[in-house]
C-alpha cells in the first residue's frame, strides 16, 4: 500500500491535537507555534466577567457567550490551520453556534472575540489579532493590562483589521452593531 507523505504542517497539527495539557492549562496552535498558557489569575477573569455581563445586558442583539471556546482559523502561511482559544467569544443567540459544536469549531457567525493580556501579551496583541482578522471575525476586543487600555479592532481585511480604537481604562468604548452600546470600563481600573 502506498503511504501518503506527511508535510511538516501535518505532523505539527497531528502532534498539537494529540497534546494532553495539564488540567487548567490551555494549548493553542498560533501561526505554526504551539503556545501553552497556565490558568488565568483572578483579575483576568474579573475583566472577562465585567465585559460579559454588560454585553448580555445591553447588546442590541441577544448574544451567547463562551469562555475558552476553541476556534479553527485560517493560517497566514504554510503552517496548518490556527487553533485559537479566545478568552471570550460572542455570537448572536439566534445562530446557536455552540449547540453541537466540536471542541474546535469554525468561526463563521462569531461576532466578537475578547482577549485579556496575560503571560504572553505579544500573542494577544499581534499574532491572535492577525488570526482573528483572517477569520474574518468582525470585532476583536483586546484588554491590555500592561497598558491599562482597551482596543477594539474592526473592519477585518486580509490578515489585519483596518480600524482600531484604543481607550484608557475608565473611559467608554462604543461597540458597533450588532452590539450598539457603550461599554463602561471604570470598573477595570
Amino acid at each position: 500500500m502506498p503511504h501518503e507523505l506527511l508535510t511538516q504542517a501535518d505532523v505539527l497539527l497531528e502532534g498539537f491535537l494529540a497534546l494532553n495539557t495539564p488540567e487548567g492549562f490551555r494549548a493553542e496552535l498560533i501561526e505554526g507555534e504551539i503556545v501553552v498558557t497556565p490558568p488565568p489569575d483572578g483579575d483576568h477573569e474579573d475583566y472577562i466577567s465585567l465585559i460579559m455581563k454588560q454585553v448580555i445586558r445591553l447588546a442590541q442583539t441577544d448574544m451567547d457567550f463562551s469562555g475558552n471556546k476553541g476556534l479553527k482559523l485560517t493560517s497566514g502561511g504554510r503552517c496548518p490551520k490556527n487553533h485559537v482559544i479566545p478568552d471570550g467569544t460572542f455570537a448572536p443567540t439566534e445562530l446557536r453556534l455552540y449547540r453541537g459544536a466540536d471542541p474546535w469549531m469554525p468561526c463563521e457567525g462569531v461576532a466578537l472575540v475578547v482577549e485579556v493580556t496575560s503571560t504572553k501579551p505579544r500573542a494577544d496583541r499581534t499574532d491572535k489579532r492577525h488570526c482573528y482578522a483572517r477569520g474574518p471575525i468582525p470585532l476583536y476586543l483586546l484588554v491590555d493590562r500592561e497598558q491599562s487600555s482597551l482596543t477594539l479592532f474592526s473592519d477585518p481585511e486580509g490578515d489585519d483589521y483596518r480600524q482600531h480604537c484604543t481607550i484608557p481604562f475608565g473611559k467608554r468604548l462604543t461597540l458597533p452593531a450588532p452590539f450598539a452600546f457603550d461599554l463602561e470600563t471604570e470598573e477595570l481600573i
